[in-house]
């Protein structure tokens, strides 16, 4: 009688032990209880265009970029005719200019600021600079040529001259050309009282325009 006992307990024991494993085997897995850092994709910000996105007009001198003593004395579009062959030729797609008068008490005492800014297509940038900084040194013509000066680097490239006696005798002409992205830009400041330090001021003014 007790060992009926005994094996009916036992037999018992081992129908709910394999309940049990069945049980654990069919549960489903629990997440591990720590968080687990979920990965995305960060937005890159757009890498800078190579090219204007501004209407021409805005990148050019405005009366608050120069001193308060200058006037605006003209300022347009250019056109075709208005551009030599060369640029043309380097695929030259627009341009404005503008200028700048200052006065002084004496009538002799003039001088004048003058923006030019070209557009080309980018490829065209390096070999348009180029060739402009070839024609201002005088290439192989006979003329006086100008002296290169130090200058802030401005934009892609950059460069700087002073030529005194120039445009009339007892004047001095300064002139700088830069390009950055897909404008090219020349800058002087003629007359009887030019200044070197507000040249750098309204170069460095004209490269932020462009952006």
């Amino acid at each position: 009688m007790v060992y009926g006992m005994q094996y009916r307990t036992a037999g018992l024991l081992f129908a709910t032990l394999c309940l049990v494993l069945a049980a654990g085997c069919t549960a489903p897995a629990q997440a591990p209880s720590e968080d687990i850092p979920v990965t995305g994709t960060t937005a890159l910000p757009a890498p800078d265009s190579p090219t204007i996105r501004k209407d021409i007009a805005e990148i050019a001198l405005q009366p608050e970029d120069i001193p308060a003593d200058y006037t605006l004395k003209d300022r347009s579009v250019m056109i075709a005719p208005e551009v030599t062959q060369l640029s043309r030729d380097l695929g030259w797609l627009k341009g404005y200019f503008v200028s700048f008068d200052r006065t002084g008490r004496l009538r002799s005492d003039f001088t004048r600021i003058r923006q030019s800014v070209s557009v080309f297509p980018v490829e065209s940038m390096k070999k348009v600079f180029t060739l402009e900084k070839i024609a201002i040194e005088g290439g192989e013509t006979m003329r006086p040529s100008p002296y290169e000066i130090p200058f802030p680097t401005t934009g892609d490239r950059s460069i700087a001259y002073r030529m005194t006696d120039s445009p009339e005798p007892g004047q001095v002409t300064y002139t700088v050309i830069f390009t950055k992205k897909n404008v090219y830009e020349r800058i002087t400041m003629s007359g009887t009282t030019t200044d070197y330090e507000t040249l750098k001021e309204i170069v460095r003014k004209a490269a932020e325009r462009i952006g």
